[in-house]
């Protein structure tokens, strides 16, 4: 007689209810992992101040009301009067006359400093590092430095247009010459970022394609007009960009130089806002952040153009 036979294993899983299998992780999740800090941070810092500040904008807030929290909701009335404030239009034209000539000058010394340091010469690497000081100094100090080269009495820049046999210039105090001063003073402290970022997108661009141009005829102009500057199109509309919506912000230099005067003929908006709102013993946060949107929604503008004109270089 046979002794009993354990039961085999394959018999055992025949019988044996199925084990579910265990699904994996959902990717889905793992991406919604990695985008909530950025998430978060976009909302923190960028959402929550743009929605704070068009509630400034769309109320009547005193320093009481602030305390209180009890502003009256007023709609557009602070866009209404700052319209007609007589402050505006000069305002308006000094934005965009600082913005254009700004992005028009620091974009072409870029342009041409980069060229240069392209050729790769002999303490090329030294010099470009040289240019990038105004850069990297805190901007308070660059204003300093040019309110100080720029005074009427003692300034560095009259010593020398006296040693020229010209007369001196009063540069921050007259309203003939306070928004040049602060536009040739931007213009200096944003050249070196048209340096760097036109300098890497030159490194982008084939020799083999300036060695053909070479061998047929093209000559140095010729080479820039013909290869160099349409290959650069994507690169300088990017630099152009991120150089307007700079400017159009640019607070600092033109305050520490002038503070938006003499009466008013260096006030932008960027100046006008903060003074609106903190520049004075009764300040008016409203037409403050009102201002300060005007900015925002130009900004806004000028990216939607560059998004679209992207979209239509990709289709093309």
């Amino acid at each position: 007689m046979r002794p009993p036979q354990a039961p085999s294993p394959r018999a055992e899983s025949r019988g044996a209810a199925p084990q579910p299998r265990r699904r994996p992780a959902s990717p889905q999740w793992a991406a919604w992992a990695f985008l909530a800090p950025v998430t978060l941070y976009l909302g923190l810092f960028y959402a929550y101040p743009l929605y704070r500040n068009l509630d400034l904008s769309l109320r009547d807030y005193t320093v009481r009301s602030f305390v209180q929290g009890d502003a009256p909701f007023t709609g557009l009335a602070n866009y209404r009067k700052i319209l007609d404030d007589p402050t505006f239009a000069p305002a308006l034209l000094h934005t965009v006359v600082f913005t254009a000539v700004c992005l028009v000058f620091q974009y072409a010394i870029g342009l041409a400093l980069a060229v240069f340091f392209h050729q790769n010469f002999r303490l090329s690497v030294t010099l470009r590092a040289l240019f990038l000081v105004p850069w990297l100094l805190p901007l308070i100090v660059s204003a300093s430095t040019w309110s100080w080269m720029l005074n009427s009495e003692s300034g560095v820049v009259n010593t020398l247009l006296g040693a020229l046999g010209v007369g001196p210039v009063n540069w921050l105090t007259s309203p003939s010459w306070s928004l040049a001063s602060v536009i040739i003073a931007n213009i200096w402290i944003g050249v070196p970022f048209n340096l760097v970022v036109l300098h890497s997108g030159l490194q982008s661009i084939p020799s083999s394609l300036y060695e053909a141009a070479a061998l047929d005829g093209a000559n140095a102009w010729q080479r820039f007009w013909r290869i160099t500057f349409p290959l650069l199109r994507p690169v300088s509309a990017i630099t152009l960009l991120l150089g307007l919506v700079y400017t159009l912000k640019v607070f600092d230099i033109i305050w520490i130089m002038t503070k938006g005067g003499p009466a008013d003929s260096s006030t932008t908006f960027a100046t006008w806002s903060y003074r609106l709102g903190f520049g004075n013993l009764l300040p008016a946060f409203g037409p403050g952040a009102a201002v300060g949107n005007l900015l925002v929604i130009a900004a806004l503008v000028f990216g939607l153009i560059y998004v679209r004109a992207q979209r239509k270089q990709a289709l093309a």
